[in-house]
């Protein structure tokens, strides 16, 4: 190993200054030649613009360093892992398929040789690769939380004519610690059309989110993975407006837009099968998709079949059709002192509240939980018993009626939770009745309360916050002494009498044991409220498939009963705590905006 001028030894990476930024230069120059190797979490978060390479291996590298050097060329920003390769042998890298999985684990994989090996042959050898594994990303690019020990083995074989040690058995995938992880891959939302459209309107967008190499054209694997189609989790659920067999062309990328914003993408022949109208589908599916990762591109233009199929600007994409996070609240609801729906102008705490237009407002009927559909038109409230649920207009001089959903449970806290509004006019509602424990969804105009079948659900719901796209559905369940948070797919099957069925619901935060509160907080975001087993209480972001956004948590909070989040995510957060109605401003701290409870923004 080298030292510097103090004598202390230097690490196998080296830095290099090159235009754009450092680049880090990954390699195996300065490796211990004995011994076990030691957990190789290589990189601390860097800077966007820095990128991190490997270098080959040295002609007299021993077994100890194919295996770190190979370990570090895992973590770079290769695009084709052509320097992990140069580690294996020539027939191990034609059967190596990094694309397959990657395998996150609490810190980089610790290495040794294996038990097994044969100390009579000196010219192969073993090593273990040891961790403890956090997460999965599989071929579709799906994140998936995980836990339990990893364990792996790879054997190395050394060359007879050139003496040279390579990599001759080698765990399909890639495998890294949590630190390179997050600096080499980034989560971003791919969007795809809910098939429960009626198609009287402009399809709903649902996002689907995947992780891509961050260095590593993501542009153009967004596009692709876009084009392949949805995860196995979401797909029931969504449909696609690429028809079946469309793929980029061979050749084509990197993906990037011209002077102008526009964005050419050449597909292969089956998407000229697609007619004008599809073929905007299939463009609002991209400009949705890159809106984020590439702000750059205005326009989006596909060609197929050696012309130009179409092409679609921007501002067309939300014509064509629906995100439910574009939506902007007008007003912040809440109850006031009274039990009735009072507002404020989204955004501001200038003025006192007013109550809401209706009944609702005129504080006929004490609350105790509301939620206000995603028009704004219409609201929903639960009595201050929780027993009765009740639904009326926002205008003057509507009436209350009867309920339109009643709980028989023994207490108020064995009876309805607080309701929530898809943005197909569905609301949704719990009864947590623990002798007959139910999910209910009230369709638009459909009469009777739908009971939602639920299979696979252990314990009973608490909480239940359905996202705009009505596909996903957040779901807060109590087992035990613990609460967790899932997310559920929603599927419908038509027919004289729906059927509506929340399936394969997964775990969104499974580090936390009581979730206390939570809201959606974007298309594929929800801000949640928990502690950890022995922990004090958090406010934190997460996505959907179990992953921590890479943005920083709300500011402490104490004693949090309800919290919501505006769909465009430009609104400010807000909270009922032990200060009242609270609301965080970008960069500020929580500041108090009036007495009140259960807040919420339309949803």
């Amino acid at each position: 190993m080298g030292v510097d001028e103090r004598g202390r030894g230097v690490s196998a990476r080296t830095v290099a200054y090159a235009a754009g930024g450092v680049v880090l230069l990954a390699g195996c120059a300065s490796m211990p030649d004995s011994g076990d190797l030691r957990g190789v979490e290589s990189t601390p978060r860097q800077d966007a613009q820095v990128r991190v390479f490997a270098m080959p291996p040295s002609e007299d590298a021993n077994p100890t360093q194919i295996v770190q050097g190979f370990l570090e060329a895992l973590t770079s920003d290769d695009p084709d892992y052509k320097t992990a390769r140069q580690y294996l042998t020539p027939e191990a890298a034609k059967t190596w398929q990094p694309e397959l999985s990657t395998t996150v684990l609490a810190d980089g994989p610790g290495a040794g040789p294996a038990d097994s090996t044969d100390a009579e042959d000196a010219d192969t050898l073993s090593y273990t690769l040891t961790g403890t594994r956090v997460a999965t990303v599989d071929a579709q690019q799906s994140y998936s939380p995980t836990d339990g020990p990893y364990n792996k083995t790879v054997r190395l074989a050394k060359d007879a004519e050139t003496e040279q040690w390579r990599i001759d058995a080698v765990p399909q995938g890639v495998v890294m610690g949590k630190s390179d992880f997050q600096r080499n891959y980034m989560s971003v939302n791919k969007y795809y059309f809910a098939s429960n459209d009626s198609g009287d309107a402009p399809p709903m967008t649902v996002a689907d989110p995947v992780y891509v190499r961050s260095h590593v054209d993501p542009t153009t694997q967004m596009v692709r993975s876009l084009v392949s189609g949805p995860t196995t989790w979401l797909d029931p659920a969504v449909r696609t407006a690429f028809p079946r067999g469309t793929a980029l062309r061979k050749g084509a990328g990197p993906l990037t837009p011209d002077d102008r914003g526009r964005l050419t993408v050449p597909l292969n022949d089956k998407a000229a099968e697609a007619g004008t109208g599809r073929c905007e589908e299939m463009a609002a599916q991209l400009l949705f998709t890159l809106r984020t990762l590439s702000p750059a591109v205005e326009e989006v233009e596909l060609r197929a079949g050696g012309g130009q199929l179409c092409s679609l600007a921007r501002e067309g994409a939300e014509i064509v059709a629906t995100r439910g996070a574009l939506h902007e609240p007008g007003f912040l609801y809440f109850l006031d002192d009274e039990q009735k729906l009072v507002r404020i102008t989204s955004g501001t705490d200038d003025g006192d509240p007013d109550p809401v237009p209706g009944a609702l407002g005129d504080g006929e009927q004490a609350l105790r939980s509301v939620a206000v559909a995603r028009d704004e038109r219409t609201a929903a409230g639960v009595g201050i018993d929780g027993r009765s649920l009740f639904v009326a207009p926002l205008s003057a001089g509507s009436s209350l009626g009867e309920p339109v959903l009643r709980s028989t449970g023994k207490t108020e806290e064995d009876r309805l939770t607080t309701p929530s509004w898809d943005a197909r006019g569905g609301l949704w509602v719990a009864d947590r009745n623990p002798t007959a424990p139910r999910l209910y969804l009230l369709e638009q105009d459909a009469g009777e309360p739908v009971q939602v079948r639920t299979p696979g659900l252990d314990g009973r719901v608490r909480a239940v916050r359905v996202a705009a796209d009505g596909v996903r559905i957040a779901l807060v369940v109590e087992k035990g002494d613990q609460r967790s948070l899932f997310v559920g797919r929603i599927e419908r099957e038509a027919g004289e009498q729906q059927a509506v069925t929340v399936r394969d619901l997964r775990s969104a935060t499974p580090e936390l044991e009581q979730v206390t509160a939570m809201s959606w907080a974007g298309d594929s975001r929800l801000v949640v409220v928990g502690r950890e087993e022995g922990g004090v209480e958090q406010m934190k972001y997460v996505e959907v498939d179990g992953s921590t956004p890479d943005v920083p948590p709300p500011a402490a909070l104490t004693g949090v009963k309800a919290v919501t989040a505006p769909g465009d995510e430009q609104a400010p957060l807000v909270a009922h705590s032990v200060d009242g109605i609270v609301r965080l401003p970008s960069g500020a701290q929580w500041q108090k905006v009036t007495e009140g409870t259960a807040p919420v923004y339309p949803g």
